[in-house]
């Protein structure tokens, strides 16, 4: 490998880690405000975005990380999707789980609820 070819992939490596770090602090900026507001989500529906929010980006870094600093964005197609695959049903599978044990369980109440009867109204 020449120098040029080495400084580039060393360019877009520290690209990438920059763009985690923005992600990253995005994430936890967004985290402190809700946390310092103290908002009502006792809408299920912002919960719910709040939630889908954070798994989003997480997914997001995962996907970087595992393309860059993994290198499986350097393999052949079929060969991520070998790895991949597995994952995605894995993910499925327990999504699934997930949802079927609060229907059969009859589960109503959410953690947070569950918190804050232990908790009491303490507020942070």
């Amino acid at each position: 490998m020449n120098s040029a070819e080495s400084k580039a992939k060393v360019k877009k490596i520290w690209k990438i880690t920059l763009l985690l770090t923005i992600i990253t602090i995005f994430e936890v900026a967004v985290g402190l405000m809700l946390f310092k507001s103290n908002p009502d989500i006792s809408k299920m529906a912002i919960h719910l975005g709040i939630i889908a929010y954070f798994i989003v980006l997480t997914m997001l870094k995962a996907f970087y990380i595992v393309k860059v600093f993994m290198h499986l964005g350097d393999e052949t197609k079929m060969f991520a999707k070998f790895i991949l695959t597995p994952l995605v049903l894995i993910l499925w599978l327990a999504t699934v789980l997930l949802v079927e044990s609060v229907y059969h369980l009859r589960i109503t109440e959410t953690f947070g609820h569950i918190v804050e009867s232990v908790l009491g109204n303490h507020k942070p």
